[in-house]
């Protein structure tokens, strides 16, 4: 594959074998330099820019183009000085050039190119001397040398037109925001629509330099995702080498989630949601497919909001879609698709899932507790586990998150249920975490439109051995966030029967919070939509089982008043359940 340079929307994708640049003036010799610098100059055009007034050729010309082009190149080793003397043709355009002017739009073409989402995809062959080998070599080799080589041609231009050095080095990311592996791989294929997914490479490693902030085209989700009765891939066309496939570990399944490069900042934030599959799962194929970005032509026989799966029994094999639209650009729809995926395909295994959070606490005086709290969207499962966490303080031991958003139970050969998770990170509302939490964890974080309501940050938050291991749940509660706190109404109420338990979870109650398009007081059965609901008499008869295990072994089972959505208790609410949930642990320890 030869360099390729792709512009998608605000994102820049770099397609390479191999090393980029290996001095500034193969950077400014480049074909991507001169793609970006005519990218800024048609936008200065267009915005009408004062500046180009001052720079004296004709921009609007090829010719125009070619001689600034020339002068940065010239600039990258030279002084203006030693240019008029060495380049009388550009003598007089240099004498009457503005200097600042000059610099300014140095600056200004700096923080265009800034301004993308940018990104590098290293193709590798799949060779014992492949990329994936030794991916620091890699990235370094490639990301880490093209980000300083841009930094320095930067650095020696404002220099040669100014003729002095800055006071203050700001080291901005001036690279690529994430660098990818990606290598072709073999699995098996069950279905021949599959074939048209058999030469998309699969991302092995994934480097990032966060914070990464990007700024998706949407920033909520609506609606639940179809079942059909049509496999949407047959009959798709693909463009293979605009596509890549990110073999995401989701708990103890192996989904394969195809994206478009249209959609690549959302596709290089599974990164921290998610582990990637290792070979030998690749190998042994997947447990589900999802498609996001697929070609909307394709997808517009299912409807005007084709978000759906299609459930392929005969070959055991789920596969979803959802269209290249601007407004499914969200990363919910990436992340609660690929859940919907892994709930289904885990009860057809025999398991129940449960959207919720789930925490192992241990604390000093040997007082502790698996926590699971079950709840839809905004509902304050994670607010309250964290303000857990903090009001423990010193005092706590040990803390693990085994589930943040989804998992699983099973029940054990001794009655006990048993509580898996499948991220390994947390898809969190800003305005929903303890003050300064999102900044202490700045250094691993992906940020999504911090500027906008619903504004989210994904962060790790645990490793795959925990989301694995399984543990017995101690405590299960619903997330109720809408009711006020009164003598008949405690923060925590204990579900005398295995009946009115059900009968809690299953109506779902929850006010919505902005996290998605519906508002108000709703309900969702289990609190769970993506997937329970479309198998509803299988997931049934799993929550009968499973609920009556939990009663039988001892499992406390109640609802939580977390009171998220109540204006005033954004905060207070989960400090409130958190405290009430520390005098349960205890009181629980002491018998």
């Amino acid at each position: 594959m030869e360099k390729q340079f792709v512009q998608e929307g605000s994102q820049f994708i770099i397609h390479t074998q191999g090393p980029m640049c290996t001095t500034t003036q193969e950077l400014l010799n480049s074909p991507l330099f001169q793609e970006v610098l005519l990218a800024f100059i048609q936008q200065q055009i267009q915005e009408k820019s004062p500046l180009l007034k001052k720079i004296p050729v004709d921009l609007s010309n090829q010719t125009g183009q070619w001689t600034l082009l020339s002068l940065l190149q010239y600039l990258a080793t030279e002084s203006i000085e030693d240019i008029v003397r060495r380049n009388p043709m550009i003598k007089e355009i240099v004498q009457n050039m503005d200097r600042v002017a000059l610099w300014t739009f140095v600056e200004k073409l700096y923080d265009f190119w800034r301004g993308f989402d940018r990104f590098i995809v290293c193709h590798s062959e799949n060779s014992l001397d492949g990329h994936d080998r030794r991916p620091y070599r890699t990235f370094n080799a490639i990301i880490e040398n093209l980000t300083h080589i841009i930094r320095a041609a930067y650095r020696d231009i404002c220099e040669n037109i100014t003729g002095d050095h800055p006071r203050i080095y700001r080291q901005v990311s001036a690279g690529c925001d994430a660098g990818l592996i990606a290598v072709p791989k073999e699995w098996p294929i069950t279905h021949d629509s599959c074939s048209i997914l058999n030469d998309i490479a699969f991302i092995r490693q994934v480097l990032i330099y966060p914070p990464l902030i990007i700024d998706p085209p949407m920033n909520k989700r609506t609606g639940c995702f179809e079942r059909v009765t049509e496999n949407p891939l047959a009959g798709m066309i693909l463009e293979r080498e605009e596509w890549l496939c990110y073999p995401a570990k989701v708990g103890p399944l192996t989904i394969f989630v195809y994206f478009h490069q249209s959609f690549m900042a959302l596709g290089c934030t599974l990164a921290n949601l998610f582990d990637i599959a290792s070979d030998v799962d690749i190998q042994a194929g997947p447990d589900a497919i999802y498609l996001f970005g697929a070609p909307v032509s394709h997808l517009a026989r299912f409807g005007q909001s084709p978000i759906l799966f299609f459930d392929d029994d005969r070959n055991g094999l789920l596969i979803g879609a959802v269209p290249g639209e601007n407004r499914f650009g969200y990363f919910g729809y990436l992340k609660k698709m690929i859940l919907t995926l892994h709930n289904i395909a885990i009860m057809k295994k025999g398991r129940m899932p449960f959207h919720g959070a789930m925490i192992r606490m241990v604390l000093q005086e040997g007082a502790g507790a698996n926590i699971l709290i079950i709840g839809d969207t905004a509902a304050g499962k994670s607010e309250t586990l964290e303000a857990l966490r903090m009001l423990a303080g010193a005092s706590l031991q040990e803390a693990s998150i085994i589930a943040d958003d989804m998992g699983s139970l099973e029940i054990a050969q001794n009655g006990r249920i048993i509580g898996y998770g499948t991220e390994i990170g947390a898809f969190i509302r800003l305005d929903d975490l303890q003050q300064g939490y999102a900044f202490r964890q700045i250094d691993r974080a992906i940020l999504m439109s911090p500027q906008k309501i619903n504004a989210r940050v994904v962060l790790p938050v645990t490793t795959l051995v925990e989301v694995l291991k399984g543990y017995p749940v101690d405590i299960l509660l619903y997330a109720n966030n809408y009711e006020e706190v009164d003598d008949s109404h405690p923060v925590i109420e204990s579900c005398s029967t295995l009946e009115k338990a059900l009968a809690v979870f299953k109506e779902g109650k929850v006010m919505a919070k902005g996290t998605t398009t519906t508002t108000g007081l709703n309900q969702s059965y289990f609190g769970n939509i993506f997937g329970p609901p479309q198998y509803r008499t299988l997931h049934d008869e799993l929550a009968q089982k499973t609920f009556q295990a939990a009663f039988q072994s001892g499992t406390y089972v109640g609802q939580l008043r977390t009171r998220l959505a109540i204006p005033g208790f954004e905060m207070k609410g989960p400090e409130a359940s958190a405290k009430a949930l520390l005098i349960l642990i205890r009181e629980r320890h002491r018998g």
